[in-house]
């Protein structure tokens, strides 16, 4: 038990940045757009996620809202840039991996505090948990990044007609989703790398097996 804590830290900071990470797929602001036109985007202000678009709106825009307004997008539009399509793909995928760094860290830590020595079933069971934290955290850190520049860069999306938005904003900054990602990037790799770090104890009192 007493080689293991830096691993027990790897499992909080592991469980944290895994559900930052499904919580920043969920969020819609990863980009927040300021408009000119506020005959139906009223607040001048449009939220674009990695699953849907929403502004408020006090037009009736769709059956059933009145104030806010979202449309979600299909997989077969054409108009989505690749990073919005590399996000969608790569957070579902760290939502797994993360998954199942955690499951195997789970694992390894009841067979240390329920005193079973074998070492076939800690320290591999540490070492792939580790590299399932960190391929989760690089699958978060690749679409922050992407999404990030075309923030800084401010590019454009050609919405269609249905969707009520500009094809390019006034201004874009990052919204909330982009510093969740990061967070759950720190601590995922941070964890991945404490769990990397076990080493087995090698003393005359320990069995192994």
């Amino acid at each position: 038990v007493s080689t293991s804590h830096l691993q027990l830290a790897a499992f909080a900071l592991g469980t944290i940045g895994w559900i930052l990470s499904t919580v920043s797929m969920g969020i819609v602001e990863w980009r927040v757009w300021q408009v000119y036109n506020t005959t139906v985007i009223s607040s001048g202000i449009a939220w674009v996620g990695i699953w849907k678009v929403c502004f408020i709106s006090y037009l009736h825009v769709s059956p059933g809202y009145r104030e806010q307004f979202c449309h979600k997008f299909n997989g077969y539009d054409s108009f989505i840039p690749h990073e919005i399509y590399v996000a969608q793909g790569l957070l579902l995928i760290a939502m797994f991996m993360g998954l199942l760094g955690l499951a195997a860290t789970i694992f390894a830590l009841r067979n240390v505090y329920m005193g079973i020595t074998h070492k076939t079933l800690i320290a591999p069971f540490f070492l792939v948990g580790g590299f399932f934290y960190i391929f989760a955290g690089l699958c978060v850190l690749i679409p922050v990044s992407w999404n990030f520049y075309s923030v800084t860069h401010n590019q454009s999306i050609a919405f269609p007609p249905s969707y009520y938005m500009p094809s390019s904003p006034a201004t874009q900054e990052a919204g909330a989703a982009i510093p969740v990602g990061i967070v759950a990037v720190i601590l995922l790799l941070l964890s991945g790398t404490l769990s990397l770090s076990y080493r087995f104890p090698m003393t005359a009192n320990t069995t192994m097996k």
